[in-house]
């Protein structure tokens, strides 16, 4: 007689993410996550086969399906940003994106093609990850933007909205108000003009990874999209300023983000005008975050990438 198995043990939130999670969406989330996580696991009857991973705020399970296929449990709360994550894989249906097996509207929860974590576009050559980045973005932006999913023109002119009270704010120096200034003037003109194709939105070298062996032809595949509709010029900024310091010796930033930029836009077929411009809005976007959560003007690379391609 075979002994009964045993129920897997429960799943913990990993010790990097809680904190992440407390501060975004409030302890009470952190707090449920492991029992969701369980509820999920055994209405999609899916078995554990790997330790926890996680993102900014998604908890990843590796898991095996009924059927013995790989799979991947993925949790996040739902936001403005990740409630379009389902439609916009369920558009892409695997063109270029992961595949999506399951969703679960009511909590968020997502079931998810399995890739190979432990390859992704962080470890290739800087220029092949670029033009693999263009590449993948040509055909994620092919797609038109669907309903259900936040328009650009919505977040721009949240963006110049929410940014006027920092362009008199004396703690922020005169070149960071400047710069939000330009920048913000650049924003209010783009707005009219928002496009309406189906953007990623967070495309950087960690979110792109390889399939598993024998599991379909594309050697690479994008994750983790944070889906707007508008200008495809607007997806440059994540690969611009990521591994940044790679470059980043004195005298080199301008010319690296400027090489940068010609090879994201001539693999992606984005016009470079806009995607100049939107990649200026792009930077007023991240260095708002940091202002509003108390970091004022430590604009970093993002400032380095807008002045590269202003100049």
């Amino acid at each position: 007689m075979h002994e009964p198995t045993s129920p897997p043990p429960p799943i913990t939130v990993p010790r990097a993410l809680a904190p992440l999670l407390d501060h975004n969406f409030g302890p009470e989330w952190t707090c449920a996550l492991p029992a969701l996580t369980g509820l999920h696991l055994r209405r999609w009857n899916l078995t554990p086969t790997g330790a926890p991973m996680h993102g900014m705020v998604a908890l990843v399970v590796p898991v095996r399906r009924a059927d013995g296929s790989p799979a991947v449990l993925k949790m996040q709360p739902v936001d403005d940003e990740t409630e379009g994550e389902p439609v916009a894989l369920r558009v892409w249906a695997g063109d270029g994106a992961v595949r999506l097996l399951e969703h679960d509207p009511a909590t968020g929860a997502l079931l998810l093609e399995a890739l190979d974590p432990a390859r992704t576009l962080e470890h290739e050559p800087l220029d092949r990850a670029l033009t693999v980045i263009g590449e993948l973005l040509a055909r994620l932006n092919a797609h038109p933007g669907p309903d259900g999913v936040r328009g650009l023109a919505t977040v721009t002119r949240s963006l110049v909205r929410r940014t006027q009270p920092f362009l008199a704010d004396e703690r922020i120096d005169g070149r960071a108000r400047r710069s939000l200034a330009r920048w913000t003037a650049v924003a209010r003109e783009m707005a009219s003009e928002p496009g309406d194709r189906l953007l990623h939105w967070d495309l950087h070298y960690a979110n792109v990874l390889a399939p598993l062996p024998g599991t379909r032809p594309d050697p690479w595949v994008a994750i983790d999209p944070k889906p707007l509709v508008g200008d495809p010029g607007y997806e440059l900024m994540p690969a611009l300023r990521n591994r940044f310091a790679e470059e980043a010796a004195p005298g080199r930033a301008p010319a690296s983000v400027r090489r940068r930029f010609d090879l994201l836009t001539e693999a992606a077929g984005i016009d470079r005008d806009r995607a100049r411009a939107w990649t200026l809005v792009r930077a007023l976007e991240d260095c708002l975050w940091q202002m509003e959560d108390g970091r004022h003007a430590r604009f970093g690379a993002t400032r380095a990438v807008a002045d590269a391609l202003a100049g």
